[in-house]
């Protein structure tokens, strides 16, 4: 079980690591690299377990909160810059 724990953790990392070097706007980048704190965030409490020390679950707390208030900054900079971002531009 633990196991099975670290690979999916680490093949989420991969994925989202992967949608956001490869994402094709802005937005979707932004959404990979939330999830990928979430991932790192989950693997910090799965951490706390492991060890059996509850630091790892303070600092995953705070992580995370610091994480959200800069989703949220990114989002409202992309969002109120006042330029127009064409979302629709993908590589090709």
């Amino acid at each position: 079980m633990i196991y099975l724990a670290f690979v999916l953790i680490i093949s989420g990392s991969f994925l989202a690591l992967w949608r956001m070097f490869r994402g094709p706007t802005v937005p979707d980048r932004v959404v990979a690299a939330d999830t990928l704190v979430v991932i790192s965030t989950a693997a910090l409490v799965w951490l706390a377990s492991e060890f059996d020390n509850p630091i790892f679950l303070d600092i995953a707390l705070v992580y995370a909160a610091l994480a959200f208030v800069g989703v949220v900054a990114i989002a409202r900079a992309i969002e109120g810059s006042g330029k127009r971002v064409d979302y629709d531009n993908t590589r090709k």
